[in-house]
């Protein structure tokens, strides 16, 4: 097992990787922006390296600080989190060369499924369901980019084969407008992501989000920890999650879930990754793979008892997986709330300084947080403050516990989307379960403000 980790993030799941090495005796490097100087888990830091100026291009994004604090504190390994770095190849490759275990999958793991077109070609090679689309990036023909479409049927998407985060992404209905969204598709694609190529893809209608997580070790071994369902978004971006999924048949998801950690072994895949489907009319859809733990991870923590940091750590040190298939149990329904510093309605983000927070309790709770008192939210990145959990034996004992937490949350100083969430969780639809990733923009489009 590693002594010393070097944390390269920031936020709450910089703490979350910093507990999970404490737990395994493992001391934790915390680097950090000027901005986080007075952050909780820098304070708590074994050891803490300040290794840029605000932006994240001068910090979190800046591979040579990153490694050289790596080297000045004699680190054996190197946990990227999520966002940031931590689908970087190029990165992870550095990482290696440098002599440092990167705690993540291999640099050609996450090419390969970083490219969303190569991602779709190993799937399907692996037999994994994939959307009907081109085979590959579009041609320069505009002829034949129409009679793709064609062939798979109106409304198509158009989507960035190196994008993310709901950007690179046009949806198109007519043959009229198809070859000016390709065009503009391919525009923002390069200057977002520097990868001008695009794809084409079946529009479905009404699907629901639905991932499956897995882990998988270096001796042939991978599992999936069930499913969440994360329909509930705005503009591509999560808004809350939960696991299972509600009214998914529970043969389906064994059989993908199978499907999944059968892929993980074809591919040679190592540590935690999530594969992402649209479900539809009883089908699910590959739609990409996340190669790093997701926000969203302690749902599944929850349902199934597996602590998913400190197995990947285990898995990145050359440690088999401590359970088979056959003993991960499910048990329970938790849900997850995502606390952005924003304006719950007008969605622009509010930073500043925290004047009281107080964390909501009780049985069932959980709170991933890096804030406290006086902390203040730099403006600089992205909104998430924390997340809240609940956890119950049943969805609507989770539900329940949720809209006792977020009516104990108190955030002053700074705008939350808390009202949003309290919202939502007496909204009728939602109780009852099922929707699908169009329903939060329809209803938000729809709603009557509340008085509060």
């Amino acid at each position: 097992m590693f002594k010393k980790i070097l944390v390269a993030n920031r936020g709450e799941i910089a703490l979350r990787i910093q507990r999970a090495c404490r737990e395994l005796g493992i001391k934790a490097v915390m680097v950090y922006s000027e901005a986080d100087r007075d952050a909780k888990y820098v304070k708590l830091a074994d050891e803490a390296v300040c290794i840029g100026p605000a932006p994240s291009p001068l910090s979190y994004l800046n591979m040579p600080a990153i490694i050289s604090a790596a080297e000045v504190t004699d680190a054996e390994a190197i946990h990227p989190g999520y966002g940031f770095l931590s689908e970087n190849a190029d990165f992870a490759e550095r990482v290696e060369k440098s002599g440092f275990t990167f705690i993540g999958p291999t640099p050609e793991n996450i090419r390969t499924m970083g490219d969303k077109v190569s991602a779709k070609q190993a799937m399907i090679k692996a037999g994994v369901p994939c959307v009907p689309g081109s085979d590959g990036e579009l041609p320069d023909d505009p002829a034949l980019i129409k009679r793709i479409a064609k062939t798979i049927g109106y409304p198509v998407i158009i989507k960035a084969s190196g994008g993310g985060g709901g950007r690179g992404m046009r949806v198109v209905h007519t043959e009229a407008a198809l070859i000016n969204a390709v065009q503009m598709t391919k525009a923002e694609a390069g200057a977002a992501f520097g990868n001008p190529a695009v794809y084409m893809e079946k529009y479905l209608q009404n699907p629901r989000h639905v991932e499956i997580q897995v882990l998988a070790d270096t001796h042939k071994s991978a599992v999936y920890l069930g499913e969440r369902d994360c329909s509930m978004q705005r503009r591509h971006q999560k808004v809350i999650e939960e696991a299972p999924a509600p009214g998914i048949p529970r043969r389906l998801i064994e059989k993908i879930g199978e499907r999944c950690a059968a892929a993980c072994k074809k591919i040679g895949y190592r540590g935690a990754g999530t594969f992402e489907f649209l479900y539809e009319n009883g089908e699910f859809y590959f739609i990409e793979m996340n190669t790093r733990v997701q926000v969203e991870h302690p749902i599944t923590e929850l349902i199934t008892g597996i602590d998913i940091v400190r197995t990947q750590i285990m898995i990145a040190a050359g440690e088999k997986l401590p359970f088979t298939q056959r003993q991960v149990e499910f048990k329970g329904h938790a849900i997850e709330c995502r606390v952005n510093a924003e304006d719950p309605y007008k969605f622009i983000p509010s930073p500043g300084r925290i004047s009281m927070w107080h964390a909501p309790g009780g049985p069932g709770v959980r709170v991933d947080t890096h804030v406290y008192n006086n902390y203040f939210v730099p403006p600089n990145y992205d909104s998430m403050i924390g997340k809240i959990i609940a956890y119950g034996d049943t969805r609507e004992q989770a539900m329940a516990r949720m809209r006792t937490a977020l009516l104990e949350t108190v955030v002053e100083g700074i705008k939350t989307n808390i009202p949003l969430h309290q919202d939502l969780m007496v909204d009728s639809k939602f109780m009852e379960g099922g929707t699908n990733i169009h329903y939060l923009e329809e209803w938000l489009t729809h709603r009557t403000p509340n008085k509060r």
